[in-house]
Parts: C-alpha cells; structure tokens; sequence
C-alpha cells in the first residue's frame, strides 16, 4: 500500500486506542462527551456571525458538523479502515492527501479531548472548566498543530474545487465507492467540495478561523485565576 494508504491506516488505530480507552473507562468516555458538546457550542459562539451569512455560513457549518461536532463516528472509522486499500487505489491521489490531512487531525482531535478530559470535574462543562482542562493538560504545541490541520482540511477542500475534473470523478465514484463501502467519506468529500465551490473563496474564510483559533488558543493558555477561584481580566470572549 502507498504511503498515504498507511498513515491514514495509523491514524485510525490511534482513533481506535482512543475509544478502547473510553471504553474501558466509562467516567473517561461521559468527561469527553461533555467536553465535545462544549466544545461544538464553542465554535457556534465564536462563529455565530460567519454562521449567520449566506457565503461563510455553509462553510461555517460544515465545519461545525465534520470537524467539531460530538457526534460518535465509531462505525464509520471501522467501515473506513477496512476498505483504506480501496480508497488509495479508488479516488484521485490530491483527494487521497486530503483523507490523509483529515485522519490525521481526526486522530490528534480525539488524543486532545481524551487528555483534556480527565483534567474535567463531573457535570456540565462550564468556561472555568474548560479552561483548567486546557492548561492542566498543556499541549500548546499540539493545539497549535490542531489548528493548522483544521486550516489544512479547509485549503485542500477549495484548491480541490479549482479542478472541474475532480468534481466529475467524484461524481463518477459514487457507484464504486457505495460498492467499497465508502459511502460516508464519499458524502463528506461532495459535500466539503460543493460548500467551498459555493463560497467563491476561502481565503477570507480561512484567515479568520485560524485568527480566531489561535487567539483563543493563547488565552486559554494565558488565562490566570484568582485566589477564589475567578477567572481574570483575559481575552476569552470566544467562550460561550
């Protein structure tokens, strides 16, 4: 198998080991659904208003679902790391990269929100919360390289739409692909495809995700509480 083929195969055994894990420790596995809810109710804050737009908002929500969202894709990574051989072998090599970015970041996401969420306190996780986990945790680095992969899924996503071509052969793989049960990664990549054609542009898109993630990135980090426990004067408006 290529390249490419073996990493996405690595990043889902790291998906994997993540969920035995939960598995194996079910206080671990309700501390991460918690933090996933939290955090998808983040991003609608952050991006309520690129969300409320006609151009950014199916965009924004396609991240928001794809990328943050706290649904269980268990099954779907199981069906997916079974026909990895047919995927490489199937779809054009600038989307088989583009699965590569993504399964890379699906594994870090997951890493992330296992470690954070052992720093949690039972419950509904409230902005303190989240904040302690974050910096209990540390990771600035891997935070860091999580926003670039975000970033990098957005930017292969719309250099993909500046070829006519790749749109029919994704078009063409829906028979083969349903066949070789990738009927889900099928679906996210028409669909990534057809937002980001539709938004005519990514760039302005792009910069303000990454601006606003990595400034919130260094708040959390930045954050300092006071001696009862308050959180300080820090720029964490992001926070819902």
């Amino acid at each position: 198998m290529s390249a490419d083929g073996d990493a996405i195969l690595e990043h889902l055994r790291t998906v994997d080991a993540e969920r035995r894990r939960r598995a194996a420790s079910p206080d671990l596995g309700v501390r991460v659904a918690a933090l996933k809810a939290y955090q998808q109710r983040r991003f609608s804050h952050t991006y309520a208003d690129l969300l409320a737009t006609s151009r950014y908002g199916p965009a924004a929500r396609f991240f928001l679902d794809e990328l943050y969202g706290p649904d269980d894709f268990s099954q779907r990574d199981a069906q997916f790391a079974r026909v990895v051989p047919a995927l490489v072998r199937l779809f054009p090599h600038e989307v088989v990269g583009t699965v590569r970015t993504l399964a890379e970041l699906h594994a870090l996401s997951e890493v992330l929100d296992s470690i954070a969420a052992l720093h949690l306190p039972e419950g509904r996780v409230d902005t303190p919360a989240y904040v302690r986990a974050w910096q209990e945790a540390g990771r600035e680095h891997d935070r860091e390289r999580q926003i670039a992969l975000t970033l990098s899924v957005g930017e292969s996503l719309d250099r993909l739409t500046q070829h006519p071509l790749v749109r029919h052969s994704l078009r063409m793989m829906r028979g083969p692909a349903r066949a070789a049960g990738l009927a889900e990664l099928q679906r996210f990549l028409e669909t990534g495809f057809d937002t980001f054609r539709a938004m005519r542009g990514s760039r302005e898109f792009l910069s303000t995700v990454g601006s606003r993630e990595r400034a919130l990135a260094q708040a959390l980090f930045a954050a300092r509480f006071d001696e009862e426990g308050h959180l300080g004067d820090i720029a964490l408006g992001q926070l819902p």
